[in-house]
């Protein structure tokens, strides 16, 4: 008995060791990070401007990788201080701030600001200083010529045809599948693009265009636009739109008492979307939303109960983790990943493993070994129900219980 008694005391002795080592190593980790100088990584959002409302979740989702990342002991036992500037939502002012963050912040690695024009110009600044940029959110990846670029925003290198196929995909699956439609686009880059390859896969796919119309980024004035799908009755509507553009054609619709079949939009901004009475219904396209299968992925079940609290306290009218994002927070796991792995902050090091490995994310497994350095088409299709967007095309990764909705 007494044999047995010393046994089990060595035991908890062992353990007690080992939990007092485990601290201890990691108020080392923590200390050694304070010690040294910080990672200063940089970057701009669109804080303010027609952007911002998406802005706004690219900026809290960065805030808690950042955090997360600190708390595990930083990069390199170094903490990491994020370096942000509000580009106003205008590539010019974006390429402006990067070069102040390279010359003047001296930050010792970028990170991409949000949207394909701002990123573009980001694109430039990076490659005239050989830097890596991770970015979250750039739509043309034929434009993305420069080898040290990396997406988190997992379109494939072909979205102007997968993405509309995708879509199209879902849309035939219905009982009444469309048979017309109508492609009303902005002129924002990224947006035009997909629209403009909609139209075409759409004339493949024997789809009867009944209405293409295009407007200028910045827009206010929707009611024309309305009227024109009212009269062409589309079965239907797609939707090239960021942020609050497809909500104020949807309220210009409103106002004029047409609701259409079925809209699909492309990058519509997702809580001011998902609050909207009209906009029940809605189709866009998604690598994740908070349900399964997706909350399996790496680093979705931490993050998305610190986005859904931290989204609260700002006051969005969204809090779930949407495609927006995860994107966003994909980003920092990419760049988090490379600067573990190469133990450098060196761009080229950092580049060339990400060229040669995969990075498990909240997203999915991502490679940059394709075109322009994308890998593959990631996108579903999901739709709004009950106020809340779920994947659901294809039926295999649809949310479990939940049916596409059709009129």
């Amino acid at each position: 008995m007494k044999c047995i008694l010393r046994s089990i005391g060595k035991a908890n002795a062992l353990v007690k060791t080992s939990v007092l080592l485990l601290g201890l190593l990691g108020l080392h980790l923590h200390l050694q990070a304070q010690s040294n100088p910080p990672i200063r990584i940089g970057s701009t959002l669109a804080l303010t401007g027609p952007l911002s409302s998406t802005g706004i979740v690219h900026k809290l989702a960065g805030e808690i990788a950042v955090e997360d990342i600190n708390k595990r002991g930083g990069l390199l036992g170094r903490r990491v201080e994020w370096v942000l500037k509000d580009d106003q939502s205008k590539p010019e002012v974006a390429r402006t701030l990067y070069e102040q963050l390279l010359n003047s912040e001296k930050v010792d690695l970028l990170m991409g600001p949000y949207a394909t024009g701002a990123i573009l110009s980001a694109f430039v600044v990076a490659e005239r200083y050989n830097k890596v940029l991770i970015h979250h959110t750039f739509g043309i990846p034929s434009q993305a010529k420069y080898d040290k670029q990396f997406p988190a925003w997992a379109l494939g290198p072909n979205p102007d045809k997968t993405v509309p196929n995708t879509v199209f995909d879902a849309m035939a699956s219905l009982p009444k599948p469309p048979k017309t439609i109508a492609i009303v686009t902005s002129k924002f880059p990224s947006v035009f693009f997909l629209s403009a390859g909609a139209r075409e896969v759409a004339k493949q796919r024997g789809l009867q265009e009944v209405l293409y119309l295009e407007w200028d980024f910045g827009n206010r004035d929707f009611a024309p636009i309305a009227s024109r799908i009212k009269e062409a009755k589309p079965d239907l509507l797609w939707i090239g739109d960021i942020g609050a553009e497809g909500n104020q054609i949807l309220e210009a619709m409103k106002k004029i008492d047409y609701v259409p079949p079925l809209h699909t939009h492309v990058y519509p901004s997702p809580g001011i979307m998902a609050i909207a009475p009209e906009a029940q219904g809605s189709f866009a396209i998604s690598p994740f939303e908070e349900h399964l299968p997706f909350t399996k992925n790496k680093g979705a079940d931490t993050f998305i109960k610190a986005f859904d609290e931290r989204a609260k306290q700002a006051g969005l009218p969204y809090t779930r983790v949407e495609v927006q994002a995860a994107s966003s927070f994909t980003a920092w796991q990419m760049l988090e990943a490379a600067v573990t792995a190469t133990k450098s902050l060196n761009d080229d090091a950092i580049a060339k493993w990400l060229k040669a490995n995969k990075v498990d994310a909240i997203t999915g497994r991502l490679r940059f070994d394709g075109p322009n350095n994308y890998g593959d088409d990631l996108m579903h299709v999901k739709q709004l129900q009950n106020g809340q967007w779920v994947v659901v095309w294809p039926k295999n990764l649809a949310a479990p219980g939940v049916k596409m909705q059709a009129p």
